[in-house]
């Protein structure tokens, strides 16, 4: 006779889950109140819930940085928590890289490292680091809920009230995603807020996701990304912007779209309400954008030629101009919007027509690189916002018209393609760039400063 088998234990993650609260709860004593523990009490409550081997996702966003955190980490006692798998979209801050060469981390998977995109070439030539893959956003943040799900997630809010609700505010980007990937299965979530409130302006994620409440010292870091000072935009770049407008957006009646970071597309939006609106073109291009708000959209917007933004992130020092034009932008009851990095990547991905930004590097099929000897930058969400979604089935005007032109034979199905357009200024073989009076003086070759492809 067999004997019968031992019980499967079904709940293994909750009851790791408990010990480890139960743990921390412990340690901490009178320096955890509810859910709220005290600044100087973060390093316990991290080397109480966090184990070795551990997925933990620091959140480090495009802008948005758990920056107290990050620097608790690093404080932790490595022979306690050490070899830790880092998932994280952006990696920003020199703490992020710090975790590994002190021996906390050991493993990465990651989407962009703009910032340390250097030092993070020498980390992992000296095997310092392991990268598990570097991802685009959507990519990565899909992976959440699949094979890479956090044990803990260490995350931002603008504010928590003592229940522990947060409230993210207009930086609210990749903070839900992580939280509900998390709490789902039985992690634990550590929320680092500016402030603590006894009423929250709305509530973007309910206290029974979050398990602690820091309130740190220093508001969270935000990086600012955006063009702050139209006076650096060149003559050159203004020049690219009305090609740009004249050979692609009213050729195509690009009217749902992205525009990536920097001069070249800011001087785009400088001049829709100037040179476009000659054109006769509003009405017809840029109605629709997935977006962060960009300051300098705002002369387009109150020329009536732009009808929706959903947002990214948010930028510094737009709040009062996004509270002043709700029927633009997505805000809540309380006048603040709410950015969605997620949502606003799968828009770029499935509902815009076209993406248009600058970069390092192209080659003449039109192939693109930010990927440089000694960096390594990632990928971040051009590769989802310039992506031809195979599963697209809606139609527009650009997406059937680009589609025409990209097919070969007439043998093969038709279908639309989405407008993907690069920008970039030529090199001299001495790395300065080329001027327009290089060219004019005899040099045989033309200049390429733009290109346009169907995806």
């Amino acid at each position: 006779m067999n004997a019968p088998a031992e019980p499967h234990g079904w709940n293994r993650l909750t009851r790791a889950r408990e010990e480890r609260l139960a743990r921390a709860t412990a340690r901490l004593g009178a320096g955890l109140r509810g859910k709220v523990a005290d600044a100087s009490n973060v390093v316990a409550l991290l080397e109480e819930i966090i184990a070795p081997g551990d997925r933990v996702c620091l959140e480090g966003n495009n802008q948005k940085q758990a920056d107290f955190l990050a620097r608790a980490l690093t404080r932790v006692d490595a022979s306690r928590v050490h070899d830790l798998h880092m998932v994280q979209s952006v990696v920003a801050l020199p703490e992020h890289l710090d975790l590994f060469e002190q021996g906390i981390a050991s493993r990465l998977d990651f989407s962009f490292s703009g910032p340390q995109a250097a030092r993070l070439a020498r980390l992992v030539g000296d095997r310092r680091i392991a990268i598990g893959a570097i991802h685009t956003y959507l990519e990565l943040f899909s992976r959440y809920f699949v094979d890479l799900t956090p044990h803990v997630a260490l995350v931002a809010a603008q504010a928590a009230d003592r229940e522990g609700n947060l409230y993210t505010g207009p930086n609210t980007e990749d903070t839900p995603l992580i939280v509900e990937a998390t709490a789902f299965k039985s992690g634990i979530v550590v929320a680092q807020v500016n402030e603590l409130l006894e009423k929250l302006p709305r509530v973007d994620i309910p206290a029974d996701w979050v398990n602690f409440v820091v309130r740190s010292p220093n508001p969270h870091y935000i990086e600012p990304l955006f063009t702050r000072d139209p006076a650096q935009i060149s003559e050159i770049q203004v020049l690219m912007a009305m090609m740009a407008i004249r050979g692609v957006y009213a050729e195509y009646d690009v009217d749902r779209l992205n525009h990536g970071i920097g001069f070249d597309t800011a001087a785009i939006e400088l001049l829709l309400p100037t040179y476009a609106m000659a054109l006769g073109l509003k009405g017809r291009i840029c109605r629709h954008w997935a977006l962060n708000p960009h300051p300098t959209l705002i002369p387009a917007i109150e020329a009536g030629f732009v009808e929706s933004v959903h947002s990214f992130g948010s930028e510094l020092g737009m709040e009062d101009y996004i509270r002043a034009r709700p029927d633009i932008f997505f805000t809540g009851p309380d006048g603040s919007m709410r950015s969605n990095r997620a949502f606003c990547q799968t828009a770029g991905h499935y509902a815009c027509d076209m993406f248009i930004g600058s970069t390092l590097q192209i080659d003449l099929q039109g192939n693109s690189s930010t990927a440089t000897l000694g960096r390594i930058a990632g990928f971040g969400g051009a590769p989802n916002m310039g992506a031809d979604a195979r599963g697209r089935r809606h139609a527009t005007r650009a997406w059937l018209k680009a589609g025409r032109e990209a097919q070969r034979t007439t043998h093969e199905m038709p279908r639309g393609r989405k407008l993907v357009c690069r920008r970039w200024k030529r090199f001299a073989s001495t790395w300065s760039p080329r001027s327009s009076n290089d060219w004019m003086r005899g040099n045989s070759r033309k200049p390429r400063t733009w290109s346009s492809r169907r995806s």
